[in-house]
């Protein structure tokens, strides 16, 4: 998830442009700043044209989530993405999962050897919708020296991530594990106030691989039914690892996320 970028030093405290321009947007990294933990938060930011729309790492049956490369990066220990809250729209393909206008995705990069100069290279790869969806990329080269400068772009997309369970007033969530024709079902019944109906819920399984249904969905009071179909690749078996799975709630008010899909209490 790395992109081409030269460096330059007056530029630092500014968004830095990609080399190419993808039909639909148009992409920068945003250097950010060396953080109390000695981890740079930086951010992706795709500046989108009247009209388009690109995808949420879990985006729906005909979504393209975005993937990045970091080959040729220096000292990059391991990548952190801070995903902001997504939009639901529903229209004649289906569901999708996203953003329009823009999207300043934080990333938080913890370097090999904390102190030295982090370099990201690499490209990116997504897809961008308007009137059809197509599959886009481009790439980035950028070093990111010294401590860099908060940047409130940044910090306001920070803001808007999912609220944790504590926050959202979780009191209880309970997976139900049964065979489907093709694969497994998961029932999921969860323990907390509304979100703001409509009430989308995205099972991510924890396993690349796993198609899974857009979940049905049903609210009585505090409680919030949902049952998806997870299918693994033909010739493939599912496993799956209960604490993998993320169970996320997408409301009008707010959305939620939930680590972990334990087994109902007796």
């Amino acid at each position: 998830m790395l992109a081409p970028f030269m460096l330059f030093a007056a530029l630092m405290a500014m968004a830095l442009p990609a080399q190419a321009t993808p039909p639909g947007f148009e992409g920068t990294i945003r250097p950010g700043w060396v953080m109390e933990n000695g981890n740079r938060m930086a951010a992706l930011h795709l500046q989108l044209k009247p009209g388009w729309k690109t995808y949420w790492r879990a985006p729906g049956d005909t979504g393209i989530p975005p993937s990045f490369d970091w080959t040729g990066s220096r000292n990059v220990g391991a990548v952190q993405f801070h995903w902001p809250r997504p939009e639901v729209s529903n229209g004649a393909a289906g569901r999708t999962i996203g953003y329009s206008h823009e999207l300043i995705l934080p990333m938080e990069v913890r370097p090999a050897r904390k102190g030295e100069p982090v370099h990201l290279e690499g490209e990116v790869e997504l897809g961008v919708c308007k009137d059809i969806c197509v599959p886009a990329r481009f790439g980035f080269s950028v070093t990111l020296p010294g401590p860099g400068t908060k940047d409130p772009a940044i910090t306001q997309a920070l803001r808007q991530r999912p609220s944790t369970p504590k926050e959202a007033g979780l009191r209880r969530i309970g997976c139900s594990l049964s065979p489907a024709p093709r694969g497994m079902r998961l029932d999921v019944e969860i323990d907390m106030p509304s979100t703001g109906g409509p009430e989308t819920v995205v099972v991510e399984p924890g396993q690349n691989g796993i198609w899974v249904s857009e979940a049905e969905v049903q609210r009585s009071g505090n409680r919030l039914l949902a049952r998806v179909d997870m299918i693994a690749p033909a010739g493939s078996a599912m496993v799956l690892d209960r604490q993998s799975i993320m169970v996320n709630v997408l409301g009008r008010n707010r959305a939620v996320e939930i680590a972990g899909c334990p087994a109902p209490r007796s």
